[in-house]
Parts: structure tokens; C-alpha cells; sequence
């Protein structure tokens, strides 16, 4: 494995950056200032929210590129570079197939806020991890915003209990389980691979240039982009047959171990 033509790294945050406490590891951030001094650019791509992102990456966040959203929204030093919200005339076709579930919780994903039922607390008290900007309202199909996406949390499971109910979506939206208990729905273009085709495009970095890590369904296609492919240990099934590379798990320092084979 010849590393040393890697210009970029992106890495996806929850189950692969983040350890299990969801925190990324100071070991991590000393990584970081190597790959600078090798001046190669490191790009975080995640589900999450930006303001949740960079509350990880604090420290950093002005020196490297956020793909936020699922890849609906890019930015870099607080400057939008990107957004590829979901059509108003969508919202309410979602959310009509959400609400009669049980137990099932819709977000509405917009680029610095984020709009959640208040039925509840349990929801809330979790959301807070992943949302360091919401506001409860009493009926989402009355907020007026540009919407990135819709993510939906199951308590249980997203891929049992959300995915049959929005399948019949997927001929207009993306529609992506993107964690053990999250299903996101946005724009057919608003996903991590059409955000980071962006960014290399950008920079001219070739697929042997790049190295991806992620876990989850919703980085199949930004792993799919780059010759230098890694699945964590811990990585969905869909992962593993995917990426060209496998490494240890988010809680082993998988990320970290592989960047430091390539410093």
C-alpha cells in the first residue's frame, strides 16, 4: 500500500472518528498537525449537523473542510461553499409518511438550526449529542426554511423500523439508513460522495490522492471515490464489502492508526 501520493484524508465522525463516548482523541488532533506540516487537507463528513461537527473539532475548524448534512451542506472557515436543500413540496411528503409511525422521530435539518416535535423528552435529551442547534415547534409543516434534510430516529432500530416506511421515497430523494437508529431523506444529489466529488474537483485530487474512512451506509459512495478506501472493524456489512481497506474500530484508534502509517 503505497501512501505516499495522499494529498487529502476524509473521515466520517460517529462509529469511525469518534470513539464510542462519541469524542474524538487527542491523539487524533496531534495526528493533525503533521498532516498540515505535509500540507495535506483533511476534510470531516458527517450526518451530523455543522455547529455539532465543529464543537468536536474545535480546535481545528478553521483549518480544514466540514462536509455536514450527509454532503448537503460543505463549508470551510464559516464560509458556505455548498447547499443542496430538499424541495419545499417535499417536506410535507415526507412528514406524511412519518407521522402516523410510533415512536418514530423527524428532524428538519437546515443550515444553522434544526426544527423538532416536542412529544418527547427522551428524543430531546439525545438529540443534543447530535444537535447543538434546535428549536422545538409544535407542527413542522409550518416551518418556513431551506431545509438540508430529514433525518428520522428510531429508538430501536432505523433499518427495521424507519426504511420500509420511506422506501417508496427513493425515486425522488435519497433516502439513506446512516446509523443503527438514524434514517436520512434529502435531495438526490445532497449525499457524502456528491459533496466530496465537489471538493476534489477543487483541489484536482485523483481517486489515489484521496483516503476515506468510514462505517456506515451513508459513506458508501465517498469510499467509493478514492483508491484508498477503509472500513472500520465495527462497519456495516455493506461497508466492509465496499471498502478496498479494513482497520481497527473507532474505540481501537482505527482512523488514527492507519494516519499514522501514512505520516
Amino acid at each position: 500500500m503505497d501512501l505516499s501520493q495522499i494529498k487529502m484524508v476524509v473521515s466520517d465522525m460517529d462509529g469511525t472518528l469518534l470513539n464510542s463516548s462519541h469524542e474524538v482523541s487527542t491523539r487524533f488532533f496531534e495526528i493533525f498537525q503533521e498532516l498540515k506540516k505535509k500540507n495535506i487537507i483533511f476534510v470531516a463528513a458527517s450526518g451530523r449537523q455543522y455547529h455539532s461537527m465543529v464543537d468536536k473539532l474545535e480546535s481545528i475548524k478553521n483549518e480544514i473542510i466540514v462536509i455536514a448534512e450527509n454532503g448537503a451542506l460543505i463549508k470551510k472557515q464559516e464560509k458556505t461553499l455548498l447547499t443542496t436543500p430538499i424541495h419545499n413540496a417535499e417536506i410535507n411528503r415526507i412528514l406524511d409518511a412519518l407521522y402516523p409511525l410510533k415512536n418514530v422521530h423527524p428532524v428538519l435539518c437546515c443550515q444553522d438550526n434544526a426544527f423538532v416535535g416536542g412529544n418527547s423528552d427522551e428524543f430531546i435529551a439525545m438529540l443534543r449529542e447530535y444537535y447543538s442547534e434546535f428549536e422545538i415547534v409544535d407542527d413542522q409543516r409550518k416551518v418556513d426554511a431551506e431545509v438540508l434534510k430529514v433525518a428520522v430516529y428510531h429508538f430501536e432500530n432505523s433499518e427495521k423500523h424507519i426504511y420500509p416506511n420511506v422506501k417508496h421515497l427513493e425515486e425522488d430523494l435519497k433516502v439513506k439508513v446512516s446509523g443503527a437508529n438514524w434514517v436520512d431523506i434529502s435531495n438526490l444529489n445532497a449525499h457524502k460522495g456528491y459533496a466530496l466529488q465537489k471538493v476534489m474537483d477543487h483541489y484536482k485530487i485523483a481517486p489515489h490522492e484521496i483516503m476515506v474512512f468510514g462505517d456506515y451506509n451513508n459513506d458508501l459512495e465517498m469510499l467509493e471515490l478514492s483508491d484508498y478506501s477503509f472500513a472500520m472493524a465495527n462497519a456495516h456489512p455493506n461497508i466492509l464489502k465496499t471498502a478496498k481497506y479494513t482497520t481497527h474500530s473507532n474505540n481501537d484508534f482505527g482512523v488514527e492508526r492507519i494516519l499514522e502509517k501514512l505520516i
